[in-house]
């Protein structure tokens, strides 16, 4: 069973169709990079899966439970939304970290507030430990106690994923997360977005890196003018698209 399935998305800023009739599905363990030009639907779709965005038409599901159906109003109440967001982890293109915390303290925030709030059983302690692992695996064991202005651009942008992961996400989404980047910082950021793949870690990556969708995702979906113009196995649509739409936007990118 696939554990996102998407199906028949459509979302509207007053007369203009943004997203149209988009359907996909996502095996547990894999990666999808989402590839496009700007205004071609990308981020309002990711908006969408993490539920900022109410699409007007559609069903989204995870793990075979239904989270949103356009049909059905007892999907759409406010008060589970957020937890509905938990099953996504957002990384944005801007980071959006709390600039009066510390790195460690933007990781494990949310888990602290849920656990007093929600009564879940998790200790400050354990929290603390997850927080200060997850940093470490982002390669920032000596930034735990500096603030965002104190950090690199990809510094950031490591924390950040380390919050996102914190929360446990069934899926890890990142908007363009290097498009905020300068060319030097971008690696860093593509090196830690690789090694979570390789550890098969679910993922929908906007990128307009193209030599990385196609060698890190498993599977790529084209977008274009707020529709779906070509999906499948990552090498066959970067290397041999088959919709002309398709390799008119490639041809812009030169691949190695």
């Amino acid at each position: 069973m696939a554990i996102l399935d998407v199906q028949h998305i459509e979302k509207h800023f007053g007369d203009t169709p943004v997203l149209e009739d988009i359907s996909f599905s996502l095996e547990e363990g894999q990666a999808l990079s989402i590839i496009g030009s700007s205004g071609s639907g990308k981020t309002t779709l990711l908006r969408c899966l993490n539920f900022l965005e109410t699409p007007d038409n559609g069903v989204i599901s995870v793990r075979g439970e239904t989270l949103f159906d356009a049909n059905d109003p007892d999907t759409k109440r406010e008060a589970d939304i957020r937890k509905k967001r938990l099953h996504f982890g957002m990384v944005f293109q801007s980071f959006n970290l709390f600039p009066q915390y510390t790195a460690l303290e933007n990781v494990t925030l949310a888990r602290q507030l849920m656990a007093k709030t929600e009564k879940t059983g998790e200790s400050m302690e354990s929290i603390l430990a997850e927080g200060k692992a997850l940093l470490e695996r982002m390669g920032l064991a000596d930034r735990m106690e500096n603030y965002p202005h104190q950090l690199s651009g990809g510094q950031q942008q490591r924390v950040a994923i380390a919050r996102a992961l914190a929360m446990k996400p069934d899926i890890l989404c990142f908007d363009e997360p290097t498009s905020a980047l300068d060319p030097e910082l971008t690696g860093e950021v593509l090196k830690v977005i690789r090694g979570l793949a390789q550890q098969h870690t679910t993922m929908i990556i906007v990128t307009h890196e193209m030599a990385f969708a196609r060698d890190v995702a498993d599977q790529v979906i084209f977008m274009d003018g707020g529709v779906i113009v070509e999906q499948g196995p990552a090498r066959d649509v970067i290397d041999n698209p088959q919709q002309e739409r398709t390799r008119h936007f490639l041809s812009r990118y030169s691949q190695q």
